[in-house]
C-alpha cells in the first residue's frame, strides 16, 4: 500500500475532513493524532466551520502551506506501508517544517515505522535520515549515509557547504554544527566562504531601524457557503431574452428572414391553389386540345410562384445563416469578455465545470441548433396558416371546427412546453458538475492512481452521468407524450376535412376537394413540426438564457480611468499602506485590519506570518484584485484606486505563489506581448538560472 504526497497539493472542492479521509473510514484517535502532527490544529481553530469547512475548487480559500498540509495529512491518515513525500516541506514555514519532521517524518515521528522516500532540496533534516541519494543530471552521483557522503568531498558535501554559506548559522541544526566541527578541513572552507560572504554583505547592508513592526491577522472565515448551488431558472423564458437573441441577430436580418419565411410560404400555397385552378378549368382544352394561350398563362404563373418560393427560401437561410453567426460571435465574446474582466470571488464561487457547460454546451446550442431550430418553427407556423387557409378556402365550413381543435392544440403544446422547457434548465444544471469532476479528476490523477482510488472515482463520475441522465429520460418521455396527443388532434382534422368535403360534395369543386383532402393529411406531420420546433426553440433558447447570465456578471473597476497616470509613473517605487482593510467577498471577515507602513524607494522588504496570516492577501490588494474595504494604498504618491486596472497592473510584477505557465513556446510564455529581443529573454533566463537548461531543448526558445 503506497501514499503519496505530491509537490503541488491537490485538494478536492469538499471538506478539510473530506480530503483527509479520502474515502477511508472515521477513526476518531487516528484522526486527531494526525492533524495534530500535521500542524493543522491551529488552522481548524480560526474556520468556523474547523474541518468541516467547505474547500473550494484547487483549494482557493487555503493558502500554499494550508494545502501542502492538508496532501501530507491524507497520506499519513492513510496508513500505508511506503510512503513517497515530494518535497512536502518546501511550502511551509521553518518551525512548521521542524514540527511536521519531528511528529511526522522523523526518526521518532508518526511514521517511524514506514518505508519514507522524502525529496527535498534542503539539508536541515538530512542527518536524521537512514540513507541519502544524491540525484544530478536526471542520474545518481552518490549514495550513503551523512556522514559517509561528508567523508568523500564529493556532490553532496559542495551542496552542504553552499547551503551553509547562505543559511543563517542560529538556523542550523546542532547535530549538523557538531558533524561539521568534526571535519577540519570542510569547516576551514565554510569558514573562508563566510568570511567573504560577510565582507561583501557588509558594503550592502543598510540600516531600516525605527520602522514599526507590522502585524497581520490570520483569522479568515467563511460564514456562507462557499461553491453555492446552481441556480436554474424557473417558468418561462423572459421576452427579454428572445429580445437579446434577436437584437445579436440583427434586426435587419432578423427582419428579413422572416419577411422572406413568409413569401417562402405565401408563394408553396398559392402554387397549390393555381395548379388546382388549372386542372379544374374546364376552358383551358376545347375537345381535349389544349388552348395554348391558356396553358403558357398558367405555366408562366405557376413557375413564378416556384421561382419565388426557390428564391425567397434560399434567401432565408441566407439572412438566417448570416444572422446566427453574428448572434453567436456577439453572444460568445460578450460573455467571454464579462467573465474575462469578473472579479476574483467570481472564480472563487464558481466552479471551472460551469464555466466549461457556458462555454460549451450553451454556446453550442446557439452555434449550431437554435438559427436552425427557429428558422423550422417559422416555417412550421406559417406552413400550418398556410394549410388552413387552403382547406377553408375550399371547404369553408371547415372553420367552425379551426377554433375548439386550435384550443386543443394551444393547451397541449403549452402543457409539454412548460414541463420540456423546465427539464432542459434542470439537464443543464445537472451537466455541470460532470464537467467539475472531470476537471477535478485530470489535475489529480497522480494521487488518484497512488492511493489506488480510480474505482471509487469513477463510481462518482457514473453517478453524476446517471443524474444527468435522469434529467434526459423525462424529456424522452414528455416527447411521446406530446406526439401521441398530436396525431390525435391530427386525426380529427383529417377525419373533419374529409367529412365536410363529402357533405358538400354537390356544391364543391372536385379539384378543389381533391386539394383540400391532400392538404388536410399533411396537417398532422405539420402540426407535429411546428409544435416540436416552437417547443424546442423555447428548450434551447435556455441556452441564451444562461449565456445572457454570465454576460452580466459583477465586473471589476475599470480598466482606463481618466486622467491617466503619467507613463513614467511611478519612478520612484514608495508604497504606502494607510488604515488599510480588506475582505475577500462582501459579507466575510476582514483578513487584513488597519495595516499602515511604508516602504521607501529602492528597499527589500520580507513580509513574514504564519500560514494563512495574509501575506499572499497583501500582495494581491497591490494589484487590486481584492478591493479595499478601507484605507487606501498611495504608490509614489499616487492612490491606485483612483486609477485604471490596466495602468496599475502593467506597472507591477509578481512571482505567483502557484506559478501558471499557459500552453505554447517558452519565448511566448516568457514574453507574451513581444516586447522584447531573444537577447533580453536569454539574459532573463541567465539570471533565473534556467540558460543552460534551454540550450539542451531542441528547439530552444521555440520549445512547447
Amino acid at each position: 500500500k503506497i501514499a503519496y504526497v505530491p509537490q503541488q497539493a491537490w485538494i478536492q472542492n469538499s471538506t478539510l475532513k473530506d480530503n483527509i479521509l479520502f474515502g477511508i473510514s472515521y477513526k476518531s484517535k487516528e484522526y486527531q493524532k494526525t492533524v495534530e502532527n500535521c500542524a493543522l490544529a491551529p488552522d481548524f481553530q480560526m474556520l468556523p466551520a474547523g474541518d468541516s469547512t467547505e474547500i473550494g475548487e484547487k483549494g482557493i480559500n487555503l493558502s500554499g502551506g494550508q494545502k501542502q498540509r492538508v496532501s501530507l495529512a491524507r497520506a499519513v491518515y492513510h496508513d500505508a506501508d511506503i510512503y513517497l513525500l515530494d518535497d512536502p516541506l518546501s511550502a511551509v514555514d521553518s518551525h512548521v517544517g521542524k514540527h511536521i519532521f519531528d511528529n511526522v517524518i522523523g526518526p521518532q515521528g508518526q511514521l517511524k515505522n514506514k518505508t519514507r522516500v522524502l525529496v527535498t532540496h534542503g539539508v536541515t533534516f538530512l542527518h536524521q535520515v537512514d540513507v541519502i541519494v544524491v540525484m544530478k543530471g536526471g542520474e545518481i552521483s552518490e549514495m550513503g549515509t551523512f556522514k559517509e557522503l561528508l567523508a568523500k568531498k564529493g556532490e553532496f558535501s559542495e551542496f552542504l557547504v553552499q547551503h551553509i554559506v547562505e543559511t543563517e548559522q542560529s538556523e542550523l541544526d546542532a547535530e549538523i554544527k557538531e558533524l561539521i566541527n568534526e571535519d577540519s578541513a570542510l569547516r576551514q572552507t565554510i569558514q573562508r566562504k563566510l568570511s567573504v560572504k560577510s565582507a561583501s554583505d557588509s558594503v550592502r547592508s543598510t540600516s531600516s531601524g525605527g520602522r514599526k513592526a507590522m502585524e497581520f491577522d490570520s483569522t479568515v472565515t467563511n460564514k456562507d457557503k462557499l461553491i453555492q448551488v446552481e441556480k436554474a431558472e424557473t417558468g418561462k423564458v423572459e421576452y427579454g431574452v428572445y429580445v437579446h437573441y434577436l437584437k445579436s441577430i440583427g434586426m435587419f436580418l432578423g427582419l428579413s428572414a422572416v419577411i422572406l419565411q413568409i413569401l417562402s410560404q405565401a408563394s408553396n400555397a398559392l402554387s397549390s391553389v393555381w395548379l388546382s385552378k388549372w386542372t379544374s378549368d374546364t376552358s383551358a382544352a376545347v375537345n381535349g386540345i389544349q388552348v395554348v394561350d391558356k396553358r403558357n398563362s398558367y405555366i408562366e404563373v405557376y413557375a413564378a410562384f416556384g421561382i419565388g418560393q426557390a428564391v425567397s427560401g434560399v434567401l432565408c437561410s441566407f439572412a438566417l445563416s448570416f444572422g446566427s453567426i453574428r448572434a453567436s460571435r456577439i453572444l460568445h465574446d460578450s460573455m467571454l469578455a464579462n467573465v474575462l474582466r469578473a472579479p476574483m470571488s467570481f472564480f472563487d464561487t464558481t466552479p471551472t465545470g460551469r464555466l466549461v457547460n457556458r462555454f460549451g454546451k450553451d454556446v453550442n446550442a446557439v452555434d449550431g441548433i437554435l438559427a436552425m431550430t427557429i428558422a423550422q418553427a417559422l416555417g412550421g407556423i406559417l406552413t400550418v396558416i398556410s394549410t388552413i387557409g387552403v382547406i377553408v378556402w375550399s371547404t369553408p365550413i371547415f372553420a367552425s371546427v379551426i377554433l375548439p381543435v386550435g384550443l386543443l392544440y394551444y393547451f397541449v403544446q403549452k402543457m409539454y412546453v412548460t414541463t420540456s422547457r423546465q427539464l432542459k434548465r434542470v439537464e443543464a444544471v445537472s451537466r455541470s458538475p460532470i464537467y467539475s469532476h472531470f476537471s477535478e479528476t485530470i489535475s489529480g490523477v497522480s494521487s488518484i492512481r497512488a492511493y489506488g482510488v480510480e474505482t471509487r472515482f469513477m463510481q462518482t463520475l457514473e453517478e453524476r452521468v446517471d443524474g444527468n441522465t435522469v434529467c434526459l429520460y423525462p424529456s424522452i418521455v414528455a416527447n411521446r407524450w406530446l406526439g401521441i396527443r398530436l396525431e390525435t388532434i391530427g386525426n380529427i382534422l383529417i377525419l373533419f376535412a374529409a367529412l365536410f368535403a363529402v357533405l358538400g360534395r354537390d356544391n364543391l369543386d372536385p379539384g378543389i376537394v381533391g386539394l383540400s383532402i391532400s392538404y388536410a393529411l399533411q396537417i398532422t406531420s405539420i402540426l407535429n413540426v411546428a409544435v416540436r420546433f416552437v417547443s424546442e426553440v423555447e428548450n434551447n433558447i435556455v441556452s441564451v438564457e444562461r449565456i445572457k447570465e454570465y454576460s452580466e456578471v459583477p465586473q471589476e473597476a475599470a480598466w482606463e480611468v481618466q486622467p491617466r497616470p503619467d507613463s513614467k509613473w511611478p519612478n520612484q517605487g514608495v508604497v504606502h499602506f494607510q488604515d488599510y482593510q480588506v475582505r475577500y467577498r462582501e459579507g466575510l471577515d476582514l483578513v487584513l485590519r488597519g495595516v499602515n507602513f511604508t516602504i521607501s524607494a529602492g528597499e527589500k522588504i520580507g513580509i513574514v506570518g504564519r500560514t494563512g496570516a495574509g501575506k499572499s492577501s497583501l500582495t494581491l490588494c497591490l494589484f487590486r484584485i481584492i478591493e479595499a474595504a478601507g484605507g487606501h494604498i498611495h504608490i509614489d504618491g499616487l492612490d491606485i484606486s483612483k486609477i485604471g486596472l490596466g495602468d496599475l497592473r502593467s506597472k507591477l510584477t509578481i512571482i505567483p505563489q502557484d506559478p501558471v505557465l499557459f500552453s505554447g513556446t517558452l519565448r511566448m510564455n516568457l514574453d507574451p506581448f513581444e516586447m522584447y529581443s531573444d537577447s533580453d529573454v536569454w539574459q532573463a533566463l541567465e539570471l533565473a538560472h534556467l540558460s543552460n537548461f534551454t540550450k539542451t531543448l531542441n528547439l530552444g526558445l521555440s520549445h512547447t
